[in-house]
């Protein structure tokens, strides 16, 4: 895959220039995360925006307990890689290899499984979702979990485009994940 780094469409929101309300959010993301990533940083021109975003986190906490870290974690790279998002890509790319995965050799139990295959499915082709797949999700999870887990697909997918659309710059730490076939062509020193 070959990515085209171009002049972000919005720059990134500076801590020293932003209000007691947007540094507050920074604070609160370096204290959760240790860092605040340039998403986030962009998304800060508007505080409701990017809360909004951010309850991707709330959705993750609530689902797992039901399929666990990793499975999510792998449903976040299908959707993230099936969306061509560099960055989202890359951002499960680096958990997964930090973690001691081979995101390209994942050996997967049923549930991530089932769960790779519906991220797939979301990114090809919402429309027309193969229906053994939603009778799989049906015959495992309630109502509210699929609800759950439909809108944290969502969220997912609109960061992907969030970032795509507004060419947000990658992040430095996010480099060194890029595989062999991941070109960038025009970038900024």
């Amino acid at each position: 895959m070959k990515y085209v780094l171009r002049k972000p469409l919005i720059p990134m929101t500076e801590y020293e220039s932003s209000s007691d309300e947007v540094k507050r959010e920074y604070d609160d993301q370096i204290q959760k995360h240790g860092r605040i990533t340039n998403m986030k940083r962009t998304l800060l021109h508007d505080v409701q925006s990017f809360r909004t975003y951010m309850d991707w986190y709330t959705l993750y906490d609530e689902l797992c307990p039901v399929f666990g870290n990793r499975a999510l974690q792998i449903f976040s790279y299908a959707i993230s890689t099936g969306n061509d998002c560099l960055i989202c890509g890359l951002f499960f790319t680096k958990i997964l290899v930090d973690n001691g995965e081979d995101p390209e050799n994942l050996q997967l139990n049923e549930t991530e499984q089932l769960l790779i295959d519906f991220g797939v499915a979301i990114t090809k082709d919402p429309h027309n979702i193969p229906q053994e797949i939603y009778d799989k999700l049906r015959e495992k999870y309630s109502d509210k979990i699929l609800v759950q887990l439909i809108a944290f697909a969502g969220i997912m997918y609109a960061t992907n485009l969030f970032n795509t659309v507004a060419r947000v710059p990658l992040d430095e730490e996010l480099y060194g994940y890029r595989s062999k076939n991941e070109t960038l062509t025009g970038e900024e020193n």
